[in-house]
């Protein structure tokens, strides 16, 4: 896979994400009706992409560091490419949502998004993708010293975790905006669709891929 690939997968992936209600765009949408307000959707759209950003760099910062490592890069991209395809399996067999996160009280949306982009395996998606630009950008650097190849790594996460969040608020801001300025409530029981599935077999895609890459 070339740079501009992995990118477009970030991109991608983002997008996915933001459109997925499950990440929680449908709250956004419940904060504003009860408020009453447009600016309760935009602050609630924050929260929850601070958390998601939060999560993406929870999961993404310590691998900027195992990189430096670069003896054991492949055994690393084995070993988390085999797990997020064990998440989705888990997903796609059990269909369960963790209970936890039904006790986060709605005030706290960055908190509920944080866990959700945990338990839902969404930080976990970007790691394959992630390792496969340390990959790419260590054929050019392999003779750098760790501390720099650590400090240029976490550069590179730290832009994985925006391009991807802002990927993810456009896709479920315009949505939950269309939701409440026009299509309205129906639209969420008459127009959507299930992606539980889909979610899980997308885990076991990119997993199976980043698998693939390291073999």
């Amino acid at each position: 896979m070339t740079t501009a690939a992995l990118w477009l997968a970030v991109v991608l992936s983002g997008l996915y994400h933001g459109a997925n209600p499950g990440m929680g765009w449908p709250l956004a949408v419940s904060s504003s009706l009860m408020e009453r307000r447009q600016g309760a959707l935009f602050t609630a759209l924050g929260a929850l992409a601070l958390g998601h950003f939060l999560a993406m760099l929870a999961i993404l910062l310590p691998l900027s560091a195992m990189t430096a490592l670069v003896s054991y890069e492949r055994e690393l991209r084995l070993a988390t490419g085999g797990i997020v395809v064990l998440w989705g399996c888990w997903i796609l067999v059990t269909r369960k949502h963790p209970r936890f996160l039904a006790r986060v009280p709605p005030s706290r949306l960055a908190l509920w998004s944080f866990l959700v982009a945990l338990a839902h395996g969404a930080a976990l998606m970007l790691v394959p993708i992630y390792l496969g630009l340390c990959k790419i950008d260590e054929l050019d650097t392999g003779h750098l010293a760790a501390s720099e190849l650590m400090a240029r790594n976490a550069g590179l996460t730290l832009g994985v975790a925006l391009l991807h969040t802002g990927a993810m608020l456009l896709a479920g801001g315009t949505i939950a905006f269309a939701v409440y300025r026009w299509l309205g409530l129906r639209f969420l029981s008459k127009g959507w669709f299930d992606l539980e599935i889909l979610w899980a077999l997308s885990l076991i895609l990119v997993g199976g891929l980043g698998l693939y890459t390291a073999i």
